[in-house]
């Protein structure tokens, strides 16, 4: 049984909305961060405190608040009494294996993502939910690990680049499933480049240890499938979602994202199908080298019947063999065997076996 199986196991028989951290075991000191801007201004900020991001809630300006660590419940039950967030909203966001999904709470929006990163070493992928709360002029992000895939995001607030200093916190919670979108490509390019060397050692020599790869990379895709099949559904529904938090304008963005959903859904099901043939080939190159060994012996075992057949004959203890006596039996026999094997390596290449 996994951790995060055991977590939820001691979830068993406990009231809606408590708060239990599901996931992979923290030690480390959850991380706030506040960046607040509109057209002219911009702050960014680390707090010491959750209670130092409460007056963000009823500001002019557009907040969005940061959080890496899910695992501390009294900083989420904090942030959710002052944002008013639902406690079983709050528990969602606590269950690190939430599967992807778009909900409306009427005061806000909440929509769960993964974000899925290759590792530094090279070893596979790493997962992590975003969890996103769309309020009136703010949005808070949970995420369990510090890093991400949002510094695009980041810097274009900080830069005053492009629309999103202008627009409200729609945009940004657009901008946010955007770049996590966006990183599915360079995920899939890796990825990409990774079937593309197998295939290449595969056509060279179909080593077991290619096998073992392609099984690695089929549990990846696994992987990737969960994150991204459920996400063309979360966009389409938050771009259908009649509430006045998200503005007609930010549709056409939406749908934009839900067009390239279905680019990274397309590719990750290309991907799985390219794995599958690779595995075939595989299969159907061991067996295409068997059948040579085994025919490679064929050959030899059939070059060598008339020859066990003339050398059995006359290894049989008969008195009266009149070949024995000849004289130029020996020199015979040879002929005999030199020129059946001779023939029958002519026939063989003759049919094109050899």
């Amino acid at each position: 049984m996994t951790s995060e199986e055991a977590r939820r196991s001691e979830k068993a028989g406990l009231s809606p909305g408590t708060l239990m951290h599901v996931g992979e075991k923290k030690t480390e000191k959850t991380r706030i961060t506040v960046i607040d801007y509109d057209a002219a201004r911009f702050i960014e900020k680390e707090v010491a405190a959750v209670e130092d991001c409460f007056p963000f809630k009823d500001t002019a300006t557009v907040t969005w608040i940061n959080v890496d660590g899910v695992h501390d419940a009294s900083i989420i039950e904090k942030l959710g009494a002052r944002f008013d967030i639902h406690p079983l909203v709050l528990e969602d966001i606590m269950t690190t294996t939430q599967r992807p999904k778009t909900e409306d709470l009427g005061s806000a929006v909440f929509v769960v993502l993964r974000m899925i990163e290759c590792d530094d070493k090279g070893l596979g992928l790493t997962t992590d939910q975003l969890s996103l709360i769309l309020g009136p002029n703010f949005v808070i992000s949970f995420q369990e690990t510090p890093g991400d895939c949002l510094d695009p995001v980041r810097e274009r607030i900080r830069n005053g680049k492009g629309r999103i200093r202008k627009l409200g916190p729609d945009y940004l919670a657009y901008a946010l499933i955007d770049a996590v979108v966006d990183n599915y490509f360079f995920v899939l390019e890796k990825q990409g480049e990774k079937i593309d060397g197998l295939e290449e050692g595969l056509i060279a020599e179909p080593r077991r240890e290619i096998l073992h790869e392609i099984h690695l990379l089929k549990r990846e895709m696994i992987e990737l499938r969960k994150a991204v099949w459920p996400l063309r559904e979360v966009v389409s529904r938050l771009d259908r979602l009649e509430s006045p938090l998200i503005k007609k304008t930010t549709g056409v963005f939406l749908r934009d994202v839900y067009d390239h959903s279905v680019q990274v859904i397309d590719t990750v099901e290309s991907f799985r199908e390219i794995l599958t043939s690779m595995v075939e080939t595989y299969l159907s190159s061991v067996s295409n080298r068997m059948n040579e060994v085994m025919k490679v012996l064929t050959i030899i075992a059939t070059i060598f019947i008339p020859i066990t057949f003339l050398v059995g004959v006359y290894g049989m203890n008969f008195k009266f063999m009149p070949e024995i006596g000849w004289r130029w039996g020996y020199a015979f026999v040879w002929v005999v065997i030199i020129g059946s094997v001779l023939t029958m390596l002519a026939f063989f290449r003759r049919k094109k076996w050899l």
